[in-house]
C-alpha cells in the first residue's frame, strides 16, 4: 500500500488463493472465523497506515470499540477490564479491596514507559549506531531490565490474581508472564489507554481491505503463486523463483514469510551465516496454540472475548513453556464474536473461536494421537466453565488446528507467535527490517522488529516502506517519527 502510493511498481506473490496468511478468514457453510488475530489494539497505527497510503480507514473498515474489553475468569473471581477509569476502580474495590490505588499508579508509570519506548519501536536498527541512540539511553532506566512482567506488576498490585489479570497480553508475545521482560507491562497499558477493537466481518477484513487498496493503487497481486526460493547474485537478492520455475526479477524484495521458514527454505542452502538453518533452530520461539473453530446453531450468552485461567495457572504455564507437556488443567480463550457481529454466522447461529496455548513443535508430542484426546479435554473444560454444557449438540461445523497444522502452514515449529520476545531477541537483537545478511532484502511480519501482534507487524511494514522510499530519494509523509 505505502510503496505503491509513493510511486513504486509493486508485485505481491501469495501462495494461497486469498491474502492475509495468519490474518486471513476461514469460511465454511456460512460460518466465518479469523484464522489467528482477534484483538485489534493500538488502532491508531492502522489508521496512520491507511492515511499514509492516501486512504481513510473508515471507507474500508468498520471498527467497533469493545467495552468492557474482555472478561477474565478465574475459579472464584471475574474481572471485566474497561477503559472507563471509574468503572475499573469500582471492580477493583469489589473484587480486590485495597488494590485500586495501584491502578492509577500503573496507568501513570506505564504511560511514561510507553512514551519512552514507542520511539524505540519505530526505529529500523540497521546498525549499532542506530541502536545506541539518545532515545534508547532515555528509555533504558525504564526498561525494568532483569525483571519479569509479573515482577513489575507487583509494583502496582498485591493480589496474585490481579497481577495475572494484567499478564494476559503476554500471549501476544507467546511468552510466560514469569519470563516475559518487565518492559512489556506497556501492553496491558495500551489496552487500558487506547482500547480494544473488533473489525466488523472479522479482523481478516483488514487484510482484505489492504488488498483492495493495493489493487486500487495498481499493485500486481498474484494469488495462487507459491515462491520456491529467492534469486541471488552473490549476497544480493535479485528476485524470486516461483514454484513453476519462472523467475521474476526486481530491484528490492520485501519478505513476509514466517522468519524461520524463510531462512531455511526460501534462501538457497549455504548462503546464510548468522541465520543458517542450525542457528535459526537454536533461536527461542513462542508457544503454539490448539484451535477449535466451531459453527454453532445457537448464540450463547458469553462476552465477545473471555479468558479462562487454569486453577493452577503457574503450573499450566510451566507445562507449556518449560516442561513442554499438555496440561490437564487448562487455560483457554473463547471468542464469541457473534454477540457483536451477526455477519459471522447465519441468523441465530454463532461462530465460536477457541484458543488453547500449548507447547510448540519442539515438544515431543505426537499430535496425530493427541488431537482427539486433547480435543475432548478442551470440550470438557468449555462445558464446565463457559456455561455451554450442551455445546456438542449444537455444533454444525468444526475445524481443529494443532501445532502440526501451523507447522504445515510453513510456520517454524508451529510457533504461532513467531520468535519469542526475550531480551536477546528484541530491538537491535531481533532480525532487522533491512535484512543484515542479504542486500536488497527487507523483512516484515512478526519475526522481525518490532515484533508479533498486529500493530507492531503493521509498523514493521511501515519501517520497511520508509527505508526503501528513502533509498530511492522519494518524498513522503509518515507518522513514524524516524521516517
Amino acid at each position: 500500500m505505502l510503496l505503491a502510493n509513493r510511486g513504486f511498481k509493486v508485485t505481491v506473490f501469495e501462495k494461497e488463493s486469498h491474502v492475509g496468511g495468519r490474518n486471513a478468514a476461514i469460511v465454511r457453510n456460512g460460518y466465518k472465523f479469523d484464522t489467528g488475530p482477534t484483538f485489534l489494539m493500538m488502532k491508531f497505527i492502522l489508521d496512520e497506515v491507511f492515511e499514509e497510503a492516501g486512504r481513510h480507514i473508515g471507507d474500508y473498515l468498520k471498527c467497533v470499540k469493545l467495552e468492557p474489553m474482555y472478561r477474565l475468569q478465574f475459579d472464584d473471581v471475574r474481572l471485566e477490564p474497561t477503559t472507563a477509569r471509574e468503572a475499573m476502580l469500582q471492580q477493583l474495590d469489589k473484587h480486590f479491596p485495597g488494590n485500586s490505588d495501584g491502578y492509577d499508579k500503573f496507568m501513570a508509570t506505564e504511560a511514561r514507559r510507553f512514551k519512552l519506548m514507542y520511539p524505540c519501536l519505530q526505529k529500523d536498527y540497521a546498525s549499532v549506531k542506530q541502536y545506541l541512540t539518545r532515545d534508547l539511553l532515555k528509555a533504558l532506566p525504564n526498561l525494568s531490565l532483569g525483571r519479569s512482567l509479573l515482577d513489575v506488576l507487583g509494583d502496582y498490585f498485591k493480589e496474585d490474581k490481579l497481577k495475572l489479570s494484567f499478564t494476559f497480553q503476554s500471549k501476544y508475545l507467546g511468552m510466560s508472564a514469569w519470563d516475559c521482560p518487565g518492559a512489556f507491562a506497556i501492553l496491558p497499558y495500551v489496552e487500558h489507554a487506547f482500547g480494544v477493537y473488533h473489525v466488523m466481518g472479522g479482523l481478516s477484513e483488514i487484510s482484505e481491505a489492504m488488498g483492495k487498496v493495493c489493487r486500487e493503487l495498481g499493485v500486481d497481486m498474484r494469488l495462487d503463486t507459491p515462491v520456491k526460493q529467492l534469486v541471488l547474485e552473490g549476497r544480493s537478492v535479485r528476485g524470486v523463483e516461483l514454484a513453476d520455475g519462472k523467475r521474476v526479477l526486481a530491484d528490492e524484495m520485501v519478505l513476509n514469510a514466517d522468519f524461520g521458514y524463510a531462512m531455511k527454505h526460501l534462501v538457497p542452502p549455504g548462503v546464510l551465516r548468522k541465520y543458517s538453518a542450525e542457528n535459526v533452530d537454536r533461536r527461542e520461539y513462542s508457544c503454539s496454540t490448539f484451535m477449535l473453530y466451531l459453527g454453532l446453531d445457537k448464540i450463547y450468552d458469553l462476552p465477545h472475548h473471555t479468558i479462562f485461567f487454569a486453577s493452577d495457572y503457574k503450573r499450566n504455564i510451566r507445562d507449556i513453556f518449560h516442561n513442554k507437556v499438555l496440561s490437564e488443567d487448562l487455560s483457554f480463550y473463547v471468542r464469541n464474536a457473534s454477540v457483536t457481529d451477526p455477519a459471522l454466522a447465519p441468523t441465530g447461529h454463532s461462530a465460536v473461536y477457541v484458543l488453547v496455548p500449548v507447547p510448540n513443535r519442539t515438544a515431543k508430542i505426537d499430535w496425530t494421537k493427541e488431537k482427539p484426546v486433547f480435543r475432548e479435554r478442551v470440550m470438557s473444560a468449555i462445558k464446565k466453565r463457559c456455561g455451554m454444557a450442551d455445546i456438542e449438540s449444537h455444533i454444525r461445523e468444526e475445524i481443529v488446528f494443532t501445532p502440526q497444522t501451523w507447522q504445515d502452514m510453513n510456520i517454524q515449529f508451529g510457533a504461532t507467535f513467531n520468535l519469542a520476545h526475550s531480551l536477546r531477541q528484541m530491538l537491535y537483537f531481533r532480525p532487522h527490517n533491512k535484512f543484515e545478511e542479504l542486500d536488497n532484502c527487507y523483512l516484515v511480519g512478526g519475526g522481525t522488529h518490532p515484533g508479533s501482534g498486529l500493530p507492531t507487524i503493521y509498523e514493521s511494514g511501515r519501517i520497511a516502506a520508509n527505508l526503501i522510499a528513502r533509498r530511492y530519494g522519494m518524498t513522503f509523509v509518515s507518522k513514524n517519527i524516524h521516517a
